[in-house]
């Protein structure tokens, strides 16, 4: 029972309290430049729970079976980074193929889940706090859940103001930056869960 209990709370954790974008700053560039609708941040968002989830996993498998096996666990950054790029080619190719529409929406944002910090950052943190295989895919999957929480969340504010009547000073890219940064501020509520 405690170990379910500890599950449940990484995965609260990673997805509301430690949320990725609005408390890490990782993974800004597709949150700031694929929320501008619901639709199209929800597919980046199922792209990167996919990417973050079975990056987790296969990071976490190749860390204990191979890098710490043979000693070279200095070589994590490239081999996760290698691991996330093939990860992500596989979901752009099964995104052309099956779903074109998305990936015509999606544009240069999917390619950019390569460079995405928080798929990197995830790994990362596995190895560091030393997660198991199981619980580090869960703290993948809750953190790429508030990514797609923030980005959906943020994507239906920036419909709803878009015909608002703005100071020319806070039009665009400004008021977006104050509504996530009041987004922040709102996510830092969760913090009394845990």
């Amino acid at each position: 029972m405690d170990h379910v209990k500890e599950l449940l709370v990484i995965l609260i954790s990673s997805s509301l309290v430690s949320n990725v974008v609005l408390s890490q700053f990782l993974g800004l560039c597709p949150f700031l430049g694929v929320s501008k609708k619901i639709k199209t941040a929800a597919g980046m968002g199922t792209a990167v729970i996919f990417v973050i989830t079975l990056a987790s996993a296969v990071a976490g498998l190749i860390y204990k079976f191979v890098l710490q096996k043979l000693g070279i666990e200095y070589l994590q950054t490239i081999v996760f980074i290698l691991v996330i790029a093939a990860l992500v080619q596989f979901v752009e190719m099964f995104l052309r193929r099956y779903m074109p529409a998305l990936y015509e929406s999606l544009g240069v944002y999917l390619p950019l889940i390569t460079t995405n910090c928080a798929v990197l950052g995830v790994a990362l943190t596995n190895v560091q706090r030393e997660y198991g295989i199981l619980t580090g895919i869960l703290n993948g999957f809750g953190t790429a859940v508030g990514f797609t929480v923030a980005i959906v969340i943020l994507a239906g504010l920036r419909e709803k103001m878009e015909y608002n009547d703005v100071p020319r000073a806070f039009q665009g890219m400004p008021m977006v930056l104050l509504t996530a940064g009041l987004m922040a501020i709102a996510f830092c509520g969760f913090s009394g869960l845990l």
